[in-house]
């Protein structure tokens, strides 16, 4: 049913033969959407000739249920609204101080902002959340192996949301794989099925989608790039090694470029966008030549059509854009370029938020008797 998701209304012969199911499984599926009150039916909007009873109009409800999507980061936490057939309703936001967010302020902070959007009027009813995390996610479960910018280390943060928020269908997920579906499905990528999304903050990883699937590795944990070695005599990680790539293209090196002290990413974002001195670009291009080269070794490995960057590092390719190209192109074999492309992340507001959104809807969706959710207070009109 994720066709009324991306598609927009359409009808249920159309969903039949779309989907190659009977036209009573369709009717099941879609009075399961009904009852979540993700979808109504309506009659065709005008006459149709010919025999027969003309075939029911799904779409999305006109006071639709929602997800809500988290992005959970060291000096930030946001959560947004997000509809069935794409966009948010509303969001809001807490910006940290003092330090990264334990588990436990992490959890507070999220149910105060939860409740906040649930009280909004905008927002009907919530089915589901999405969170996502700087750190090695088990998928299944949602327990946190490492996190090293948040200082979390096993964590079982999976469980402690399903406590917060009972009903919920809750999906925690790493931030840059949540990007990469974000940018497949609704930003840069749409078209394309073999993409690397490069996410930068504080630290730097990657999401994968190879053949129009997420490459997540065994245990969810693929994708943490900005551990590869890329300059043994570097500075030291905050994983424990020296000369990781993230410690040259970070949040903290950019800062560093700029000559700036260390602070919230998006402050660094914002100042980026505008206008630099002579010596502010030129630390800039620094950092640009190596996320170049960083970005030349991956697309060796993985052959995509498209790199994407986003967070911070959408801010430094559209700064050094050049520098960028050049330093992929000096590490890169001919032939892997041959059809690559880069580009700035598209999603807005934000990939990793779409990402977390997208990935609560599409479990939903792919099977909406699954949602543990309450049904609505008042039954949602349908046309039978």
């Amino acid at each position: 049913m994720t066709i009324v998701h991306t598609a927009g209304p359409v009808t249920r012969s159309e969903l039949t033969e779309r989907m190659g199911l009977s036209r009573s499984t369709i009717k099941a599926l879609v009075a399961e959407l009904v009852a979540l009150g993700a979808v109504t039916e309506t009659g065709p909007a005008g006459a149709r000739a010919g025999a027969g009873r003309p075939s029911l109009v799904v779409m999305p409800h006109d006071a639709p249920a929602h997800v809500l999507a988290a992005d959970v980061g060291v000096d930030r936490i946001v959560v947004g609204a997000y509809r069935l057939g794409g966009g948010f309703t509303t969001s809001r936001a807490v910006e940290l101080s003092g330090g990264p967010p334990t588990v436990a302020q992490a959890t507070a902070h999220l149910c105060a902002l939860v409740a906040a959007l649930r009280a909004d009027p905008a927002v009907s009813r919530v089915l589901g959340l999405g969170v996502a995390l700087p750190a090695l996610v088990r998928t299944p479960d949602g327990f946190v192996r490492l996190a090293p910018n948040l200082g979390w280390v096993d964590e079982p943060f999976g469980r402690a949301l399903e406590q917060a928020f009972p009903g919920l269908e809750i999906i925690v997920g790493n931030d840059c794989d949540l990007g990469a579906l974000g940018e497949h499905l609704r930003g840069a990528a749409r078209t394309v099925d073999d993409l690397l999304y490069v996410h930068g903050d504080v630290g730097i990883g990657a999401g994968f989608v190879l053949g129009g699937r997420s490459l997540n590795g065994v245990a969810g944990y693929a994708g943490e790039v900005g551990h590869m070695l890329t300059r043994p005599e570097g500075e030291v990680c905050r994983c424990g090694v020296r000369g990781c790539w993230e410690t040259e293209v970070g949040g903290p090196a950019v800062a560093a470029a700029l000559g700036r002290p260390a602070g919230p990413v998006r402050e660094l974002a914002e100042h980026l966008e505008g206008p630099l001195t002579e010596r502010e670009h030129a630390g800039v291009a620094q950092v640009g030549r190596a996320l170049g080269r960083g970005v030349g070794s991956l697309v060796n490995v993985l052959n995509p059509r498209m790199v994407i960057l986003g967070g911070l590092l959408q801010s430094v390719y559209r700064a050094a854009g050049d520098e960028v190209e050049a330093g992929m192109r000096s590490v890169a074999l001919r032939a892997c370029l041959d059809e690559v492309r880069l580009a700035a992340a598209a999603c807005e507001p934000d990939a990793v938020l779409v990402g977390a959104a997208e990935t609560v809807w599409l479990r939903l969706l792919e099977d909406p008797a699954t949602s543990r959710a309450p049904p609505p207070a008042e039954p949602l009109a349908t046309t039978a």
